[in-house]
């Protein structure tokens, strides 16, 4: 076996595994429509809104109650969330937030779900 041959297999293998932790469930993830979220949000006080989306983005338009953290601070901010607290993530699609969960996971915060598909898919109203 060449050294070309070993060099392409460790790059397949390593572009296999970074497409999978991207796409792979998050386990403990709870998945939520818009209507699910919206439904979860007016009956849970005890709970916290998180848009992971950069500023630019959230410029845009928000939803109404929601703290922004950017995927990109959420490991320098995430003293911010209470553990006991239940946590409800969104982004443009639903990709960050499930990062932004794996994150939060690892910090000992559990009661995670967000809104699948992201603010596109969102239904109720938006706050800029």
């Amino acid at each position: 076996m060449t050294y070309t041959s070993i060099f392409n297999i460790v790059a397949l293998a390593f572009l296999v595994w970074f497409i999978y932790s991207r796409f792979a469930s998050v386990k403990g993830l709870n998945n939520l429509s818009s209507d699910q979220l919206e439904d979860e949000l007016k009956g849970n006080h005890n709970c916290v809104l998180i848009d992971v989306r950069e500023l630019g983005e959230v410029k845009q338009g928000y939803i109404p109650g929601a703290i922004n953290i950017p995927l990109s601070q959420m490991k320098q901010r995430v003293g911010e969330i209470k553990k006991n607290d239940r946590v409800y993530l969104y982004c443009r699609s639903g990709m960050r937030s499930k990062q932004a969960a794996r994150i939060l996971k690892k910090n000992g915060i559990n009661e995670l779900s967000h809104l699948q598909g992201g603010i596109m898919s969102w239904k109720g109203s938006l706050t800029k």
